[in-house]
């Protein structure tokens, strides 16, 4: 239970609606229980079942006392004002405290909305948070639908199975407890009968909560796996229709959905069972009442007003066992769910900044790798790099796929930390600087280009937040995007879709280049830009990026080495290792990989 107790702290950002919501319940149970007991004078003035005593009976805290109080009380009031008033003033009294009681009610609630909600809204804005600060070998090993599930899926039930049950929590516990404490003030022999039975319901709950819990466990788990699969399904929708993998990818959706639901209608099960069992052994409970307090009844040792006032309390104590083993039962399944969901807020970040960061605002000299190493877990992906990059010159790194060139620029702004080594900026190790302000010294274009389902102009002004309309559409011109978003209907204002997905690939890349523009970074990472493009589009981004490199110091991972002829230096990579390193006129001359990479590709 200790992800339920994690969700139930976040409860003390709200400690005035708490405290209120407290003092309402408790002011509702109060009066509502006082509207019960007003049921004592209504049989006595109707039906006169007791014999008043001939003496004014001393006055003392216990049943059998109050009671004899009560009776002679009542016969006194009726002899001296009628039946008719005292019954008139015995239903105001009956009429105010039920309205009270209600009002009790609605003004907890009242306060419990801002926790429900608020509790809701912290842990979402946490969890988001957290999303954006892992690091990106996070999202690497993990699958991208399970995470939306668990975002989404495992906080919504969090809200219903923990956060819904806050009222049965808060009020039930106490309303059990004052009309526990009234039976037995009233009898608590016949209370000790009803406890007998409750052993074996409790016994019964905690069998079926357990069985529960690791059912939900299951169950999200296999969510998450509905999710992946239809997320894949989504992100490559163009490959399955292609292939004609329609009905195939179909059966392993079915197939993952019908796992998920087996789990659920177990837990389905499970969590229906609880409620009818206690409220069978609560009914188990009122039959041995009925006939033991009859007994005493007839007895004599109790009166018949006040045994009527036993059941029917006893009859209303059920209802709130029952929401309170119903609330159990859904934080037993809210437990796998916020296990979940902790699982992701309780992610090492591997990515750390040190307490004392320094801001860096500039770029001054060069950019060294010492001696770097780096490996994802197994074999080295780099192994012992060295290389130094002046202010204002070009890097081109090429070689053969898996040799380790997106790894080599994903280290720089600290997307992965380097398992030894080091590299340094103006001679500062990138780990001793404010991560941000070592980020915001660069601007990154690579393959993929990252858009958003927002207005052309919020995509090229992504990450500034002080711009101006005219520098956005100078930015489009440098990146020769200025042209084809005139040609759109709302201009800087069109919304692009879902990743940019209504513009062409050439068109999406030069909205990249111009976010780069416009960020004016001192370090230009550009990871195969133009790779997937083809030959028009691929003259017009070259263009725009010849322009946005000028005066800039680049770092240029290039597949059509066509592109990197004119670089200052150009490192050859192989197997983690940088096995060549010079011009292009050099390298060739040399005859070594470079030169067979070359020899692979045509050149116009």
């Amino acid at each position: 239970m200790k992800p339920i107790w994690r969700v139930l702290a976040y409860i003390k950002y709200f400690p005035r609606e708490a405290v209120l919501n407290i003092v309402f319940n408790t002011l509702h149970i109060v009066f509502n229980l006082s509207s019960y007991v007003m049921i004592i004078p209504f049989v006595e003035l109707l039906f006169g079942v007791s014999e008043p005593p001939a003496e004014a009976p001393a006055l003392s805290f216990n049943q059998h006392d109050l009671s004899a109080w009560m009776v002679w009380q009542l016969a006194q009031y009726k002899e001296i004002w009628g039946l008719w008033r005292c019954l008139a003033v015995v239903s105001g009294a009956y009429l105010g405290c039920s309205f009270l009681s209600n009002l009790m009610r609605f003004l907890a609630q009242f306060f419990l909305s801002t926790i429900r909600n608020g509790v809701t809204e912290r842990l979402r804005n946490d969890i988001y948070h957290k999303v954006l600060i892992l690091p990106v070998s996070y999202f690497s090993e993990q699958r991208k639908g399970d995470l939306i599930s668990r975002m989404s899926n495992d906080l919504a039930d969090v809200e219903w199975s923990v956060v819904s049950t806050l009222q049965s929590l808060v009020k039930d516990p106490v309303n059990i407890v004052f009309f526990a404490a009234t039976l037995i003030f009233i009898s608590p022999q016949l209370f000790l009968y009803f406890l007998m039975v409750m052993p074996v319901a409790v016994w019964l709950i905690a069998i079926i909560g357990k069985s529960l819990k690791r059912n939900s466990i299951h169950g999200q788990n296999r969510l998450g796996g509905v999710f992946a699969v239809l997320d894949e399904s989504l992100s490559n929708v163009r490959a399955i229709k292609s292939f004609g993998q329609e009905s195939e990818r179909e059966k392993v959706f079915e197939a993952a959905n019908e796992q998920y639901s087996r789990t659920m209608v177990k837990v389905a099960r499970r969590k229906e069972l609880s409620s009818p069992l206690s409220e069978v052994m609560g009914t188990i409970g009122l039959a041995a009442i009925l006939i033991l307090g009859g007994n005493l009844v007839i007895g004599g040792k109790l009166l018949a007003s006040v045994f009527i006032v036993f059941v029917i309390i006893f009859a209303r104590i059920i209802p709130p066992i029952q929401a309170l083993v119903k609330a159990y039962s859904s934080l037993q399944k809210g437990a796998a769910s916020a296990a979940r969901f902790f699982q992701v807020l309780d992610a090492e970040e591997l990515i750390l900044e040190k307490p004392d960061a320094v801001k860096k605002d500039s770029f001054e000299s060069a950019i060294a790798y010492k001696d770097v190493c780096f490996s994802y877990g197994g074999d080295l992906v780099l192994d012992h790099v060295n290389l130094v990059l002046p202010k204002g010159k070009t890097i081109a790194v090429v070689g053969p796929s898996g040799a380790g060139k997106t790894t080599l620029v994903d280290l720089l702004p600290r997307f992965y930390d380097i398992t030894s080594g080091e590299i340094l900026i103006d001679g500062v190790p990138i780990g001793d600087l404010n991560i941000n302000s070592l980020r915001g010294l660069m601007g990154i274009v690579s393959q993929q280009c990252v858009l958003f389902n927002d207005t052309v102009e919020n995509n090229i002004a992504f990450g500034r937040r002080n711009y101006t309309r005219q520098q956005v559409e100078e930015a489009a011109r440098v990146a020769h995007a200025d042209e084809f978003i005139k040609e759109m209907e709302q201009g800087y204002d069109t919304l692009i879709g879902d990743r940019g997905l209504n513009l062409s690939g050439g068109q999406r890349q030069r909205l990249s280049i111009a976010r780069a523009v416009l960020k004016n970074p001192p370090i230009l990472i550009l990871d195969e830009a133009t790779s997937a493009l083809d030959a028009e589009s691929e003259h017009a981004v070259q263009d725009a990026l010849t322009r946005l490199m000028k005066g800039k110091t680049c770092i240029v991972i290039a597949h059509r080495l066509s592109t990197i002829q004119n670089a200052d230096q150009i490192l050859v990579m192989e197997k983690g290792r940088i096995v060549e390193s010079g011009t292009h006129e050099k390298l060739i001359l040399e005859g070594g990989l470079y030169k067979k990479l070359i020899d692979m590709q045509s050149f116009e």
